[in-house]
Formats: C-alpha cells, structure tokens, sequence
C-alpha cells in the first residue's frame, strides 16, 4: 500500500469508497520527499540544497562517497553558484596570447641564459637537521662476559642489523664463547635489549657479512681461523657452511670477510677471507656443509718494501699480516688490502705471479700485490674504496681515477688515488687508534670513522679538508668504537659497535645523505691533484 501522511495504511478501506481520495490528498503527503530520500539513500543526490534529512549513515552509507556537490551531472535544477558553467571569450583570449607571445619568449630565453639559480637545488624529501641516536642496541649476557662489539653488517633489505660479539683487545680468547646477534628495526615492539636471533659460537667472532641478495645468511670470521655461515632462517641449527680445521684454514684469526661474485656469469657469490697469517682465501660451498678452497693469495715480502717485514718462519721467507680488504667499484680484479706494516697495496685477482711462502694449501698460492702505497705510522686497521669516480687527463690521457681510504693505528685517514703513492690528504683526526673507516655510499665527499677515543667522526670534504664536520659521541669513558657500516638501502642510517658491547644506530640528517649539485666536481679536483 501507500504511505499516507501519519505513516499508517489504507489497505483495509473500500477501494471504491469516495474517503480514500480524500485521504489521498491531505495535507502532508509529500511525494517529493519520498523520491529526494529515496534519492539520498542511493547517494544520487543532486544538489546541496535538500531539507535535513534523518538517516542512518551505516545503513546508506555507499562504498565509495564522493562529494555531492560534484559527484552528478549538472542538473537544471542546481544552483546557479555551484554549477554554472564559466563562459570563456575565447576570441579575446587568442588575441591576448598573440598580443604577449613575443614578450613572453624573449622573457624565457633570458632566464634560460641567467645563471642566477646556478648550484640550486629543489629538495623534495622532508628535511633531516640533526644527527640522532635511533637505537641503543646490546646484549646483556655478552656484557656481563666484558665481550666488544667486534663487527656490524646490513642485511639485504637494509631492515636487520647483525653484530658479532669477541674480543679486539690483547689476549688468548680463541676458546672464549661468544654471540651472532640480529635485530629487525622494522619489527613491532623492538626490544634494544632482546636480539631477535642469538647464535652461540664457540670462539671470539672477528667480523660479519650478511649476503649481498640472500638476507638470511651471515658469513663470521673467528678468532681460530675458521669461517662459518649462518642461515637465520634455520631456529634449530643455524650453521650452513663451516671450513673446519684443515690445513687450508687460516692460523691466524680472521679479521674481514666479504662475497665476491663467482668467476663465470650467473654463479653464485663465493666467501673470501683475510688474516694475519697473509692469506687471502676464496672459498665455496660443497656438499655436506663444506667450505672448500677455491683459490688462494698470500702477500710476501717480496712484494713490499723490506723494512715492513714483520714474520719471520723458518724457512727465511716472510708472509705480511693482511688486516683489511675493500675491492674497486669500478673493476671487479682490483683490490685494496691494508697490512700490519702500515702499508696499503693495491692488489689483483688475476694476479698469476706464484706466492713464494712455504705455506701448506691444497691449491697454488698467487702474490697479488701490484702496487705499494705510501705507508701510515702503524698497522692499517680498515680501508674503503669510494663507490665514486671521476676520469682524468694525466700527460695527455685520460684516466680512471679510483679514490680509496685507510686508517690505523697512528690516528690518521689518508686519502690515495690507486695512481700515485703518495696520499692526496691526511688527517690527524684522533691521538689514539682509527679502527675504522667506511665511505658513504651517496655522498661522494662524505666517509665515517670510528675511534679509539669512543668517538665517531662524520667528515664532509665540501666543508672542510682539515676537520670533521661532526663528531657522535659513541661510547662514554673513551671506549673504543671498534667497527662501523653505512645502510646502502636506508642511506640515513650508520651503524657503529663499541667495546663496552653497545651498538648505535645513528640517523643521519639530511647534510649527510643529499648530494650537492657541485659536488662530483669537487670529488674531480680532488683526484686532479695527482702529481707526476
């Protein structure tokens, strides 16, 4: 039946019963409220102008609202304010642009020209101005047990920060046990004391490297001599590969270890390690969870200068501790290893010149170093090929100019060019030792180092060559900062690991992660400063 004006019926008067037409018509029916209702509960309403309506809005409300005002069609019935079209001239307009055409473009040819808004650029991303700590990272048990922070990597996706716990500092700790710990920053609820994963090793752990594509596998370097990698995705038993105690395994601890891509295309990443012993191992997986060797260096006396002799054995021939290890961007064969005699030499993988050591090893043995460079005070600790690079004409050629970083025991950083011997800079930037130093991986002028005075030190070429830009105060009481490791997916944050077993992650304001427009011409006069 109908709806009549109180809300009742009529269904049960006389269909032929004069009344009902009356009631039909009585004041109040209002038949067009009835369709503007039934119009609103659909979401078609035409206008803005309807009386308030009583409605439940779960019950009517559409999954998908639009404003009413522009939702519909423009409706005759609209009001004229709201959707009246605005009449254009256009004749008027064509003239007018006829009119200014000329003016307008010698206008935009002289600002073309103007070099007003040279070195000007729009920052689009939120501005970061301050350096600050993000997290406080440790692990309780390994401070109860005085353990340093040997070592930090970055997982794949840049979101799960590894640190190893050991000991740097003078001692027998070969048998000392010791932890793996991982963090997910991006997990809910991060407990800064509580890893995420905890691996139990059973000698000092010296260093880290999480897989450059398979997030899930660490590489750890110990105080014995062995290599091992871990799957954290394995709860019950992490280990995946191990050397084992052979004659082919380091007898010195082991101090860095990276992936280097395989040989041939398409191979998978193999493990190299370095030590003291001299030895620079590349290893690969077998069957059984077996690392095996797959080629091997040693670096000799005879390739670097005589008074950085440092082992003497038996058999008259000296093998030179490797300390650190950072390869060329820009040529997979090349790379830098710092040494304990204060020297860095430029090495190559290709290298076939045979390795005169006397060291037992189930495959030969090849010399790599090509090239020595000038020496620092003491042991180098860390060095660090730039990701940067800029061609130059040297008596007439051009060249490929490869910038690296070291720094060791006598509290200096040296910037080399792979092309002389000589540093193109050094600075004193501690009294005590330089562990380590790491280039940014987005700012060409920009490297971190990390302290024996517990500090880590933010330098910025493009305001100073003398002095840091910023000093982060890591550790109190002049506890060493052992290790540090710039994010290459999350380019705001650095990671850095101290002695008292604390790791830091600090966010980087937006000075030290945003390339200036003049900056790789900078990084050029740098490299240009190469003397014959």
């Amino acid at each position: 039946g109908t709806r009549g004006a109180g809300g009742g019926t009529s269904s049960d008067r006389d269909p032929r019963s004069p009344e009902m037409f009356a009631d039909g018509t009585a004041p109040g029916a209002d038949v067009e409220s009835l369709w503007r209702s039934a119009r609103s509960s659909c979401c078609e309403a035409k206008s803005c102008q309807t009386g308030k309506i009583s409605t439940s809005e779960s019950a009517v409300q559409s999954r998908t609202s639009r404003d009413v005002s522009v939702q519909t069609d423009q409706s005759k019935a609209a009001v004229p304010d709201f959707q009246q079209e605005v009449q254009v001239d256009y004749t008027s307009l064509l003239s007018f642009l006829q009119r200014v055409e000329d003016a307008v473009i010698k206008e935009l040819n002289k600002n073309w020209k103007s070099h007003a808004f040279d070195g000007f650029e729009v920052k689009w991303t939120d501005q970061n101005e301050t350096v600050s700590c993000l997290h406080t990272l440790s692990y309780p048990e390994a401070q109860e047990q005085n353990l340093q922070v040997t070592s930090v990597s970055w997982s794949a996706t840049g979101s799960v920060l590894a640190c190893s716990y050991g000991r740097l500092d003078s001692g027998d700790w070969s048998t000392e046990k010791s932890y793996v710990c991982t963090w997910n920053l991006d997990r809910r609820g991060l407990n800064p004391e509580r890893p995420d994963l905890v691996v139990d090793v059973p000698s000092s752990v010296m260093c880290l490297a999480f897989h450059p594509s398979q997030p899930s596998l660490i590489a750890g370097g110990l105080f014995s001599g062995e290599l091992v990698v871990w799957d954290t995705s394995r709860t019950e038993d992490p280990v995946l590969w191990r050397t084992g105690m052979t004659d082919d395994t380091h007898t010195d601890p082991v101090y860095q270890v990276t992936w280097v891509p395989g040989a041939e295309h398409g191979k998978r990443c193999r493990l190299l390690s370095v030590s003291t012993d001299g030895k620079i191992l590349v290893w690969r997986e077998e069957r059984g969870g077996r690392l095996a060797l797959a080629k091997g260096f040693a670096v000799v006396a005879q390739q670097v200068p005589r008074s950085m002799w440092l082992k003497k054995f038996d058999w008259g021939e000296a093998a030179v501790g490797v300390t650190s290890l950072s390869f060329s961007h820009f040529d997979p064969r090349v790379f830098v290893v710092g040494v304990e005699g204060g020297y860095s030499l430029k090495c190559s993988s290709a290298a076939e010149t045979p390795a005169r050591c006397g060291m037992s090893s189930s495959v030969p043995l090849r010399a790599p170093a090509e090239f020595t460079f000038s020496p620092h005070g003491g042991p180098v600790y860390s060095v660090s090929c730039s990701p940067f690079h800029r061609r130059v004409l040297r008596g007439g050629q051009a060249l490929t100019v490869n910038l690296f970083l070291s720094c060791g025991t006598d509290g200096q950083v040296h910037l080399h060019s792979m092309l002389q011997p000589q540093p193109l800079i050094s600075l004193q930037l501690s009294k005590k030792y330089l562990f380590c130093v790491r280039w940014s991986p987005v700012r060409p002028l920009v490297f971190a180092a990390a302290s024996g005075e517990g500090d880590v030190h933010l330098f910025d070429f493009q305001k100073s060559s003398q002095k840091p830009a910023l000093t982060l105060k890591q550790a109190a009481g002049e506890r060493p900062v052992y290790c540090l490791e710039f994010n290459l997916r999350h380019t705001q944050l650095l990671a850095a690991g101290d002695a008292a077993g604390v790791v830091r992650v600090w966010q980087l304001s937006s000075d030290f992660t945003e390339q200036g427009p003049r900056e790789m011409h900078h990084l050029e006069q740098l490299a240009s400063e190469i003397t014959d």
